[in-house]
This record gives structure tokens, sequence and C-alpha cells, in this order.
């Protein structure tokens, strides 16, 4: 019999029956016969579900839109841990890049501390992992007095780490104002 609420069960009229003929049992026991009434009326909720046409007919999602949705989460994913993995290797590279920066500001510091500058190449290791490459040259403007006390000179500076097949280096140029002796000038700056 179908409810008022659209759900289907016996409704009251039949539990008033069953109660009626449970009365008229007397030789059971109260106990049973209440326990058989409540085991025999299905329970009602006091607050029906409403129920739409459409949901009738609503179903849960397929497989395929599973899977597709699955699909779609992990297409996601792997391009998030792509980008995650190269913004890794862009901060080892600026870390590594800094790190030669350093280590060129210090060279080129103390370059004519120990001796006079003078033009030509020279090479070496700042440690096991960075090398460098110096060269120092005359440089000229083009209006420079030929006969002045003072002199400039360019110096290039290569520094290089990693493996030789995937060398990785970095470019630094600076100018250095030098006596005709060979050493800094008097009162001004490193």
């Amino acid at each position: 019999m179908k409810a008022g609420n659209g759900e289907w069960g016996t409704g009251n009229g039949g539990s008033q029956a069953l109660m009626q003929r449970d009365a008229s049992l007397s030789s059971f026991d109260s106990k049973s016969a209440a326990h058989r009434m409540a085991a025999a009326t299905p329970s009602r909720s006091p607050f029906p579900i409403p129920r739409s046409p459409q949901a009738k007919h609503a179903r849960g999602f397929s497989l395929l839109e599973v899977i597709a949705a699955i699909l779609l989460l992990a297409i996601t994913f792997a391009a998030l841990m792509q980008v995650a993995g190269s913004s890794i290797g862009l901060t080892n590279n600026a870390a590594d890049h800094a790190q030669a920066a350093l280590w060129a500001r210090s060279l080129l510091d103390i370059v004519d501390v120990e001796a006079p500058l003078q033009p030509g190449n020279s090479e070496g290791r700042f440690n096991a992992q960075y090398r460098w490459h110096l060269k120092v040259a005359p440089w000229n403007p083009g209006n420079a007095n030929a006969d002045s006390q003072l002199r400039l000179y360019k110096l290039d500076l290569d520094v290089l780490w990693g493996s030789r097949v995937h060398e990785r280096s970095a470019h630094f140029s600076t100018l250095r104002l030098v006596g005709n002796g060979g050493g800094r000038v008097p009162g001004l700056p490193r």
C-alpha cells in the first residue's frame, strides 16, 4: 500500500488491524505480542523525504566518468610535479651562479695584490667544483693620452663548474686602473 509521502508500506490501517488481532489473542504474553507488532509494522519517519520525478531516474557516476576524472587528476598531478622539479632545478642553478659570482669577486679583488697586473692569461681552481680562467689585456679608449702615467686593463674572468660534458660558466668583466709601474694608483678605491 502506498503511503501519503510516496513511500510503500503497510500504512496506518494495516498496523491497527495487527494491534486488534494481537489484543484478541490473550493466550500469549504481552511482551511477545508487542515484539511481534513492532516487527510487523514498518517504522515511518516523522520527516518524509520528498521525491521528485528526476530523483527516480537519478543514478551515480558511471565507471567511464570515474576513470576520466582519475585520468584528469593524474595528468594534472604529473604537470604539477614537472613544474616543481623544474623550479628546484632553477633554484639550484641560481645558487651555483651566486656561488660563482662570490668566487669571481674574491679573485678580482686580489688579482693585483701579490704581483703587479700584467697582460696575459692565467687559470686555476677555487675548489674541487669551481675553476677559473682570467685574461688581462690593455684597454685603450679612443681619446686616451698615450703619455699618461695611468693605464687601463680589461680583466675578463670566466668561472667554470660542472663536468666537461655539461660545463656551465659565468663571465665577469671589469676595468682596472694601474700606474705605469704596474701597481694600483694611490688614493683610488679598490
